[in-house]
C-alpha cells in the first residue's frame, strides 16, 4: 500500500493514454522500444526512461516526438527486466527499490544500444535524452561517451561530485522551479561548477512555476497554466538536438 503521508514526489502529472508508433525489439540482453522517422536518417537519439520504466506511454510519446523531428528514437529497458516503480508503491521503500537500478552503472546497456544503432540502423550521429532517473543517466553518459553528439538531461537529480562537470558532450539541463526532488540551490551549484570546469557547450534552464515531471508527465492540452512551459521545454529539447546532431 502506498504511504499516503509521504507520496512519491516523482508521481506528478498525467499518465498519457497513448498507443505509440514504434515497435519493441530484443537487443542482446535487453528489450527496447524503437521508432523511426518517415525519411531515412543516420541520426539517432537514445531516450531514457524515468523511474516508471521504459513502457510508460509518456516516455514513448516523447520518443515518438523525437522521431517526428527526423531521428531514429530508441528507448531501451535500462532496468533490464526489473520491476519499475509504481505509483502504488510505498515511498518509504524507494531507496531499497533503487539499489539495483543505479543510473551511473549502465555502461553495458549503453554499449549494446550504441552497437545496435551503428550496425543495424546505420546511425553515425547519436544523442541522448533522459527524464528524472534518465536525466541522471544522460548526465553520466555525457561525461563518459565522447562519441555522443548531444545530451538533454530533464530534471535529473544533481549529484555533487568533483567528476560531474567535465562534460564530453554538449548538454542541455532542464529543471523545474518548484521541484520537490531537486532544490534550486543544487541547480545553481551545478551551473556554477559547469561554468568553471566544463569545456563543451552547455545550458542550464529553470522553468518558473513548474514541478518535477512537467515536460513529459503533464499534457499541454489539459494543463492550461503549464501549456507555455511544456511546449517551450519540448521545443528547447528538439532545438538542442538539431543544433548539435
Amino acid at each position: 500500500m502506498a504511504n499516503e503521508a509521504r507520496p512519491c514526489p516523482c508521481d506528478i502529472g498525467d499518465k498519457i493514454e497513448y498507443g505509440s508508433l514504434g515497435e519493441e525489439v530484443q537487443i542482446d540482453h535487453i528489450k527496447a522500444y524503437v521508432v523511426k522517422p518517415k525519411a531515412p536518417t543516420e541520426k539517432a537519439i537514445i531516450v531514457i526512461q524515468d523511474i516508471f520504466g521504459w513502457q510508460l506511454p509518456n516516455t514513448r510519446y516523447m520518443a515518438d516526438m523525437v522521431a517526428s523531428n527526423g531521428y531514429i528514437a530508441i528507448c531501451p529497458d535500462f532496468f533490464v527486466g526489473k520491476q519499475p516503480w509504481s505509483p502504488t508503491d510505498d515511498w518509504a521503500t524507494f531507496q531499497q527499490w533503487l539499489e539495483d537500478k543505479n543510473p551511473t552503472k549502465i555502461n553495458k546497456e549503453v554499449d549494446v544500444v550504441l552497437k545496435y544503432l551503428k550496425e543495424k540502423c546505420g546511425s553515425k550521429r547519436i544523442g541522448v535524452v533522459g527524464f528524472c532517473w534518465g536525466g541522471v543517466a544522460t548526465h553520466y553518459i555525457s561525461l563518459q561517451y565522447p562519441e555522443i553528439k548531444a545530451g538533454v538531461s530533464v530534471y535529473g537529480i544533481v549529484r555533487e561530485k568533483e567528476d560531474r562537470y567535465e562534460l564530453k558532450s554538449p548538454t542541455l539541463f532542464i529543471f523545474a522551479e518548484n521541484d520537490a526532488v531537486i532544490p534550486l540551490e543544487q541547480v545553481t551549484t551545478l551551473e556554477a561548477n559547469l561554468k568553471d570546469k566544463c569545456k563543451v557547450d552547455f545550458q542550464v534552464k529553470i522553468f518558473p512555476d513548474q514541478t518535477h515531471g512537467f515536460v513529459h508527465r503533464k499534457r499541454e492540452d489539459i494543463n492550461e497554466a503549464d501549456r507555455r512551459y511544456i511546449q517551450e521545454a519540448r521545443g528547447d529539447l528538439i532545438n538542442w538536438l538539431n543544433k548539435y546532431m
